[in-house]
């Protein structure tokens, strides 16, 4: 779904430009809500997990692949505006260093890949887990619909960008056709990744899972045959110890950076070499002929490639690795950046419960 260089004429890609901007700085106050001292480091986290499951393309149809978008996974586990913003650092990294996605091209990206994405996913998740029971499982099962989803309308977001300020003449009929045929089988292989992703946090830490939220239920007492909400001590008497929670925080995050690193590093050596969904739609219909070259085409980096290592594991291993380390740096430091600037907002006033 990384649209390159040439694709999109320059107004069109002009306004993406500044859609995605906005959605970015909208996103920075937002996430100023949704951001804390157990979550901003989560944040980070999530965007180099994405950045590292989008190596590992999977196959999907004869000839094509399909790798992760992240935005529905990134939505639910740390919110929607975090979520945009774990996305656009990663779009960032991969355009810079990898030359993967194209500079010009960056606004309409962030706009398919991180906003499309995270909205559509997102408000569908929270419409689902209105309606269904209040379990981790209904967690789970929104998050495998809500990315199911998101893919598709990507693709069908692409189109439309396409339709606007495609750069060759083609019937858009049947660009349409075979991005979103194409994508509705990536959407199978996102929610599968999704699913298990938040599954696997919401069973070590449940709470610190945006989308799952609320779910604890209520102790029922019965007082004169009537059944009535128990107290809520949770304020109170914390049910983990603090040091307890940092320790387990601190486990989580080790973790979720090894495996990271661990898929980005050895794992994409045998990811499906097959063009993703929109490299074969654009080759079959001709809408890459006037595909320009990327501007960071002489990145040591890029293609996934570490410059002047011959070798192709440890080339696209290292290259993997690097990645993972740029992107969870620049993510931590753009998260803690933000959840600072909540701090500083708050004012004495504000926390100043006599007032």
């Amino acid at each position: 779904m990384h649209v390159p260089d040439g694709f999109i004429d320059a107004p069109t890609s002009a306004v993406a430009g500044v859609v995605a901007a906005g959605a970015v700085a909208v996103s920075l106050r937002g996430a100023r809500r949704e951001l804390d001292e157990r979550t901003a480091p989560l944040a980070g986290l999530v965007a180099a997990f994405i950045f590292a499951v989008q190596m590992l393309n999977f196959p999907v149809a004869a000839g094509t692949s399909g790798h992760l978008l992240g935005g529905a996974l990134a939505a639910i586990l740390v919110g929607p505006y975090t979520g945009v913003l774990c996305v656009s650092v990663v779009l960032l990294m991969q355009g810079i260093l990898f030359a993967d996605g194209g500079l010009t091209a960056l606004g309409v990206n962030i706009t398919d890949m991180a906003i499309v994405t995270t909205v559509v996913a997102y408000a569908l998740f929270r419409g689902l887990v209105k309606v269904l029971p209040r379990t981790r499982r209904s967690v789970t099962f929104a998050s495998f619909v809500a990315a199911l989803v998101s893919v598709p309308a990507a693709a069908l977001a692409f189109t439309f960008l396409y339709w606007i300020g495609g750069t060759t003449d083609v019937a858009i009929g049947k660009v349409a056709t075979a991005m979103i045929g194409v994508h509705v089988l990536i959407g199978i292989g996102e929610a599968a990744i999704t699913a298990l992703t938040v599954g696997a946090v919401i069973a070590v830490r449940p709470d610190l899972v945006h989308g799952a939220r609320g779910l604890r239920q209520r102790l029922k007492l019965r007082v004169d045959g009537e059944l009535v909400d128990a107290p809520d001590t949770s304020d109170s008497e914390p049910a983990v110890p603090a040091p307890a929670a940092a320790r387990s925080r601190r486990g989580l995050w080790i973790t979720g950076l090894v495996t990271s690193l661990v898929l980005a590093g050895f794992v994409s050596f045998y990811a499906s070499a097959d063009p993703d969904g929109l490299e074969k739609v654009a080759a079959d219909q001709g809408i890459d002929r006037k595909t320009e070259e990327h501007a960071s085409a002489d990145s040591p980096l890029a293609d996934y490639g570490v410059e002047d290592i011959t070798d192709a594991r440890l080339s696209g291993g290292l290259a993997g690795v690097i990645g993972v380390g740029v992107t969870v740096v620049a993510g931590s430091a753009v998260f803690w950046a933000v959840r600072r600037r909540r701090t500083d907002d708050t004012s004495p006033a504000d926390t100043d419960v006599s007032a």
